[in-house]
Parts: C-alpha cells; structure tokens; sequence
C-alpha cells in the first residue's frame, strides 16, 4: 500500500483529492506544499499529491517553484476537483457573530463577494490550508469565530456549517498532480499531458517566440503557460508548459529535442493522462507515421537513394 504526502491536516480539498487518486493509500498530512513534496523526495513517503492550478487564481505558485528549484519529481497523474466552500463555526454560532475568519489565501480570493455582502466588518487571517483553519476554530479559546473550508472539514473537526456554497462561482475547479521519484512513465493513451520547466539560454530579443516556436511547427497545443521569476533580478524569468500529447509521441519528443538545443535547461517533469480525457487534435505533417515516413525518406537522401 502506497504511502502519500499531502497538504494537511486532514479535511483538505488535497486530502479529498488524493482519495479520489489513489483511494487505496496511506495518507501522510504535511503542514505545507513542500513538506509534502519534500517527504515524496526523502523518501518518507512513496509519492506526494500537491495542487497546481485553479480556475479562479489561476497557478499556485509554490508548487510551480518547489517543480523549478527542488530535486526533480515526476508527474504520473492529475485530477480536476470541483471546489465548494463553507463557512464553518462552532455550534450556536450565527453570521452577526462572525467578527474573525480564518482561511487559506485562495479561499479569501475565491470567497470574496460573500465575504464583502455577509462580513463586511470581519477581519480574515490567512491560514496555512483550509483544514488547519478548521481545526484551529475548533480548539477551545480559539480567537477565531468562523472557517472557510470544505464541508468535510466541518464534521472532521466538529463544527457546524454557517453557510455553504459561498464561492463566487459554483464551477471553480482545483487541478492537483500526484508525483513520486523517477521511475518508468505512465504509458500513453491518447489523451495525455506533458509538463516542463524551462529556462533560457540568455536573454534576447525573440527568446521566447523562439521556445513557442519549437511547440508550434510541430503541431504541439499549449494548455498553459506561466512565467515565473529566476530570483537573479527584475525582468528575469522562466517558464512552465503544460501541452497536449506523451513524450513518446514523435512530435512531443522532437519538440523537446529542439527545446534542449537551444535552452538553458530543460526540467521534464512528467507526461501522463488527463484527467479530462480530451485527445488532441493532431494537425496534417505531425502525426507519428508521418515522421517516420519523413525520416526514412531523409535517410534514403543521405544514402544517395534519389
């Protein structure tokens, strides 16, 4: 039985979302992403379930960084979950008597229009999860009133639902990856994503045109892309792809052969099923038989075969 790091303490979306992985596995709470990430890397646990990106606030950027700096890991899986918050408390308590809220950032980005029209004169503390918010309500002399987290956090920690749904949209989805050490690759499906981090050779005019190039000629659909800061001054960034398709495609692996020449580094970190199962749309000239076919065809040019 696999033995999971994941952003704790229990009651987290993460939590829920490695059930839904990986229903099987022993769980290992962790107090942050990169403890969770770093116990997958130790070897404390067999792997890690971490979030990556939401449909609200977009990529969350501690684990796109702990990707880029941290010992490498490998993406063998995603899942997309639906997000729904409540606003929890201890029993008897009413919103005219919510004064202090506690919550994970994320929540208070996602929450922010019930948190203006219910508690507008409620001061919000940033928590580290959800959960850990729950939890700390709960506790006896707790300075604070109320929660935002998921309903299970509510009847882990014994606190009642205030209020649900108070999201300000009922279809925000989290997307998390489930990663562990190398190791052998899922096997392609035909519905499948592949993930890197890639930093430039040098800055110049035309750079990143330049790595969009290498995706675009070969027929590779982006699904993402975000840039984040090299931490060696203002105006200095590298980048995380996300595209359609396996690195044993011939058109994912030569766009990566031609990402390898002419970048600095290149982190692969993973390719593996999405979780929506949409297939790609693969463009005339980029399928794998027409690459192979153009290589023998070349082949026979150098041996003089005209």
């Amino acid at each position: 039985m696999p033995r999971l790091a994941y952003l704790g303490p229990e009651g987290t979306f993460t939590e829920e979302a490695l059930r839904l992985l990986d229903p099987t596995a022993e769980r290992l709470p962790c107090a942050t992403v990169s403890a969770a990430l770093n116990a997958a890397r130790t070897g404390d646990a067999d792997g890690a379930v971490v979030p990556l990106e939401n449909s609200i606030e977009g990529a969350i950027t501690t684990t796109l960084d702990e990707f880029a700096w941290g010992e490498p890991l490998l993406i063998t899986a995603e899942l997309l979950l639906p997000v729904q918050f409540s606003l929890l408390a201890r029993p008897g308590t009413e919103i005219p008597h919510i004064k202090r809220v506690y919550t994970h950032p994320a929540a208070i980005t996602q929450c922010r229009a019930f948190i203006s029209r219910e508690l507008p004169d409620a001061v919000v503390v940033a928590a580290p999860s959800t959960a850990a918010a729950a939890q700390e309500v709960s506790l006896p002399g707790s300075p604070y009133d109320a929660a935002i987290a998921a309903r299970i956090a509510g009847e882990h920690y014994g606190l009642v639902e205030v209020a649900g749904g108070i999201g300000d949209r009922s279809d925000t989805v989290t997307r998390f990856v489930k990663v562990s050490r190398s190791g052998p690759l899922p096997e392609p499906t035909g519905s499948d994503r592949t993930t890197l981090v890639v930093f430039l050779a040098d800055d110049h005019p035309g750079a990143l045109l330049e790595m969009l190039t290498e995706f675009s000629v070969r027929g590779v659909n982006l699904t993402r892309i975000e840039s984040r800061p090299t931490r060696n001054g203002i105006g200095r960034y590298f980048f995380h792809f996300d595209f359609e398709g396996h690195v044993a495609d011939a058109r994912v692996g030569e766009a990566l052969a031609g990402l390898h020449r002419i970048c600095g580094e290149v982190r692969f970190l993973g390719s593996y099923p999405r979780a929506d199962g949409v297939a790609p749309k693969i463009k005339r000239g980029t399928g794998d038989a027409e690459f192979a076919e153009a290589g023998e065809w070349l082949a026979r040019i150098r041996a003089g075969e005209l």
